[in-house]
């Protein structure tokens, strides 16, 4: 019995030492600051100083409105527009043919605006819709008899309006796929056929019938976006309004002030951050279940008629007018990164100049080379790490993985700024300053989550057949899964490895403030420089945060055809 069971339990041991571990005891440092406690400041008794602090800040009541707004608006679109657009892909009627031409369509925009980082979206969302952005300027001056900018807060407005979009053009791509690939589950052509052959419309079928069955199994990537949502840094530095800037924006603030004293009511606000999480989070398992059950009572009435046609309507526009501008959003970034003049109001650069690019070739960056390491180093742990665990599960059998979902997903249902910071405290007490490895280490705590969800349906839907055969003629259970599984599984290996590069990639706090600053990443640089550096220099990086994802991407699915084709020759 203890020989079935040690290697699970090495796995929960190893799990709770590289997740749970530094996800509490980031918290427990952060929650002693917050009341007064921080021996390096010669803070040692208790006080709630730093909360009375924090409450004095100005605009914080107006902080804490934009957080939630935000937050919950961005999260609420972005899910009606990806089960609206499940929906969409699952509708064979005749009177949409037309749209049926755009699926296809669909999943090449949706690749990019799926790889790319949040703050490249961001920055090229800002470059689209600012009073001198791209939009702005093809409408200019033949309709708007603009000759300058028009004084609109149009980016970073007080309502937070323009990071709400740029949450939802980047959070739409995930969703939507999390929601296809759960609907996989679901026996969705038998159930819609027998719902409309008894008189339900598609749209009134799918909302009493399949979305039910969809929630479940899609909460936790949603719970990931709320949390997201509501405690971003980099996508509200880039488009949210700086004062008051968001919850999470005031805790880094603080964080990084030049006076040292202002860690504790940045633990503060971080805590608070943190408790204001899951009190959302509850509130919408409550808003939820509410619907549940609203929708119940909608099925027992067994009315037929649907009385959801402007909002249908108002999908069909919203679904893919996102995907375009966040398709626009990166085409924008590659026009800037080439742009040499480019006045008000023309539509298009006077004059084009390569030289940042030439200047890539010649030297790479720092930040180049240090995302570069990072997102391989992390990403390759994962799958590694993802791999073993799966592998584990195979043999030993048992139910634990699901045992341990919510402890791989804890990072990420967890504020980044509220234990980052006690993490690198701990990490200082450690004699483990700011550095490459540590920022590896930072970059695998949210990376491994996202290699496992993305691989782990791959790997149970594998044909266990191929395996009792190698069994059956005398294969070791080393040699099935070097030779059968991986090699069967390379393609979902590759695809999970090239979204742990894309995380690595998007990850700002871990690597600013593990890496104390001395730790340049793209994403880092990008956000620094889109406050006001030059717009040719920040759409080079901002493009390089999309491309080196799109280029793992690209390659996760081009090396598998080309081990097909060798093998066919």
């Amino acid at each position: 019995m203890l020989t079935s069971h040690w290697p699970k339990l090495l796995m929960l041991i190893a799990l709770g030492m590289s997740i749970l571990l530094p996800v509490v005891v980031g918290l427990g440092e952060a929650l002693r600051a917050a009341f007064g406690i921080l021996p390096a400041l010669g803070r040692h008794s208790f006080s709630v100083d730093a909360w009375q602090q924090l409450w004095q800040l100005p605009g914080l009541i107006s902080s804490l409105r934009l957080t939630l707004f935000s937050g919950f608006a961005a999260t609420i679109m972005a899910l009606a527009l990806a089960i609206f657009g499940s929906s969409w892909v699952y509708n064979i009627s005749p009177k949409l043919f037309f749209l049926d031409k755009l699926k296809p369509l669909m999943q090449f925009i949706m690749v990019p605006v799926l790889a790319a980082p949040h703050a490249a979206i961001a920055i090229g969302l800002a470059f689209l819709i600012a009073p001198s952005g791209w939009l702005a300027r093809w409408l200019s001056p033949w309709l708007t008899n603009w000759t300058l900018p028009p004084d609109w807060a149009t980016v970073q407005d007080l309502w937070g309006l323009s990071l709400t979009l740029g949450l939802v053009i980047k959070e739409l791509p995930f969703l939507w796929l999390v929601c296809l690939v759960a609907l996989k589950q679901i026996n969705v052509s038998k159930q819609m056929s027998l719902a409309q052959s008894m008189g339900y419309s598609h749209s009134l079928a799918w909302r009493k019938i399949i979305i039910p069955q969809l929630y479940p199994l899609i909460r936790l990537p949603v719970m990931v976006v709320l949390v997201y949502a509501l405690s971003t840094v980099d996508m509200a530095q880039i488009l949210g309004p700086n004062n008051p800037p968001t919850l999470a924006l005031v805790a880094l603030r603080l964080y990084t002030d030049a006076n040292v004293q202002m860690l504790l009511p940045a633990s503060a606000a971080a805590i608070s951050l943190a408790m204001l999480m899951v009190m959302s989070i509850l509130l919408w398992e409550m808003s939820v279940r509410g619907l549940m059950l609203v929708n119940k009572v909608s099925i027992r009435s067994g009315e037929r008629a649907s009385k959801w046609t402007l909002l249908g309507t108002i999908l069909t526009t919203a679904l893919p007018i996102s995907f375009l501008l966040g398709l626009l959003s990166l085409l924008v970034l590659a026009i800037w990164s080439i742009t040499w003049r480019w006045s008000f109001p023309e539509a298009w650069p006077t004059s084009w100049s390569f030289d940042y690019w030439l200047q890539l070739l010649t030297e790479w960056p720092l930040a180049l080379k240090h995302s570069l390491i990072t997102a391989l180093m992390s990403s390759g742990l994962a799958l590694m790490l993802t791999v073993i665990w799966l592998e584990v599960q195979d043999r030993f059998g048992g139910h634990v993985y699901r045992a341990t979902l919510w402890l791989i997903y804890l990072p990420l249902l967890v504020p980044q700024i509220a234990f980052l910071y006690g993490l690198k405290v701990s990490f200082l007490r450690l004699g483990l300053s700011g550095g490459i490895g540590t920022v590896i280490w930072a970059h695998l705590l949210f990376v491994f989550p996202y290699v496992m969800l993305s691989l782990v349906d791959s790997w149970r839907a594998l044909d266990q057949r191929y395996l009792s055969v190698a069994a059956s003629l005398g294969s070791s259970s080393w040699t099935c899964l070097w030779r059968i599984k991986l090699r069967l599984l390379l393609r979902p290996l590759l695809i999970a490895w090239a979204i742990g590069m894309a995380v690595s990639i998007s990850q700002y706090l871990p690597t600013l403030l593990i890496g104390a600053g001395r730790v340049e990443s793209l994403t880092t640089e990008a956000v620094s420089l889109a406050s006001g550096a030059d717009r040719r220099l920040v759409g080079v990086y901002g493009l390089l945060q999309a491309l080196v994802p799109l280029l793992a991407y690209s390659f996760a699915l081009l090396l598998p055809r080309w081990f097909a084709l060798k093998h066919m020759k």
